[in-house]
């Protein structure tokens, strides 16, 4: 699929954007945006909601000089390399963005980046591309994949949990969330267990987790792997508190699974009812132009756009050098408030505890707490750009 955005947002706003950067509409460079991302198949919802956040961000802008070229990898590794190898090739995309997946990501950004393409990631943070595999023109906007779970452990040890069964699929987003919760649980791990990505029957699990003796469970199931667990857990009347990072209780898990998630507590680096004036009118707008709540997804493909529109309003796309720092520069309004990169160009940034509630017919989250504040990832120290 090919969209080019044209420019939707009244002269007086893109001139006021303009205003705080002293460009004219003129010295922004065209940049053609290469998006492969999740629109069919399990976990489509994650990617529909980054790519209509990116895309509202865009049409908020009025930026008719980004070309932005979508594509569906359909969860694919193989079909995702295909995918880039044309959008580099053939479209000769300048940017490239979208991935969902860690597996699909640690099969494309490197080969990506490698020729000089910059990727601006919306979601997958493997600890892979975080540490000694950086890469300058590897920027994720979202997390190193660690960071939400570092959060969750955080919080458990300090509500008093002591004993904990882990749960995640076994891929690098579920290997890196399993060692970050554990990075930060001073409790006792009752069991590891890795299940098979895109996993829909837990009943196996669930019997374990039963026997297990915890006071609690940490899962990472994001998709539909989160709803059948939830659904299975709850029909299978186990008392066990569970707790587990925003992937798991995102907005759009929240209305499949209904009752059963209400108090629960989870992790995210964004919430709907973050107190800063960038998420409110996100929120709004966000809901209006799709008649849903956004979600943590929605929320990064909308700061990603961003991040992109703020760089290229102060370098141009053909010098490279003064683009990435124009990129590290995060100089825009994210919608989680305060947003700078670290040296391996993955954010600083606070880990939120929110609660399961529902509003309405509506379930969603409310901010309880913050488990991290300022918070980096664990392999910083070993990138070398």
């Amino acid at each position: 699929m090919k969209t080019t955005l044209a420019t939707f947002a009244s002269a007086a706003a893109l001139l006021a954007g303009l205003a705080l950067t002293g460009l004219s509409p003129a010295a922004a460079e065209p940049v053609k945006v290469g998006m492969i991302t999740t629109l069919s198949g399990g976990g489509a919802s994650l990617g529909i909601d980054v790519r209509d956040g990116f895309q509202l961000a865009l049409k908020q802008a009025g930026r008719d000089d980004i070309e932005l070229i979508v594509e569906d990898d359909a969860r694919k590794p193989d079909l995702a390399v295909q995918l880039s190898d044309k959008l580099i090739q053939s479209d000769k995309v300048d940017v490239m963005t979208g991935i969902i997946w860690s597996n699909l990501a640690m099969a494309v950004v490197p080969g990506a980046v490698a020729q000089g393409k910059i990727y601006l990631s919306p979601n997958a943070g493997p600890s892979a591309l975080a540490g000694a595999g950086c890469n300058e023109n590897y920027f994720n906007v979202a997390w190193q994949n660690d960071n939400l779970h570092e959060g969750m452990g955080a919080y458990a040890s300090s509500a008093g949990f002591e004993k904990s069964f882990i749960l995640a699929p076994n891929y690098p987003a579920g290997q890196d969330a399993l060692t970050g919760f554990k990075r930060f649980f001073k409790g006792e791990i009752a069991s590891e267990v890795y299940t098979k990505l895109g996993q829909t029957d837990y009943a196996a699990e669930i019997a374990e987790i039963r026997a297990s003796g915890a006071d609690n469970v940490f899962f990472f199931l994001p998709g539909g792997m989160g709803i059948a667990f939830m659904k299975q857990y709850a029909g299978a009347g186990v008392d066990i508190p569970l707790l587990g990072p925003a992937f798991s209780f995102d907005q759009g898990i929240l209305q499949a699974v209904g009752d059963a998630a209400l108090g629960v507590k989870n992790t995210s680096q964004w919430s709907k009812d973050l107190d800063n004036e960038t998420n409110k009118a996100f929120v709004e707008s966000f809901s209006a132009e799709y008649d849903r709540l956004p979600s943590l997804y929605a929320s990064q493909g909308f700061d990603t756009a961003n991040l992109l529109i703020s760089a290229m309003e102060a370098a141009s796309i053909s010098d490279p050098d003064a683009f990435r720092a124009a990129l590290k520069a995060a100089n825009f309004s994210s919608t989680r408030g305060d947003f700078e990169f670290g040296p391996n160009n993955h954010p600083i940034q606070d880990i939120h505890v929110r609660e399961v509630i529902k509003e309405g017919d509506v379930f969603t989250n409310k901010l309880v707490g913050v488990a991290l504040e300022d918070h980096s990832d664990a392999y910083a120290a070993d990138c070398k750009m």
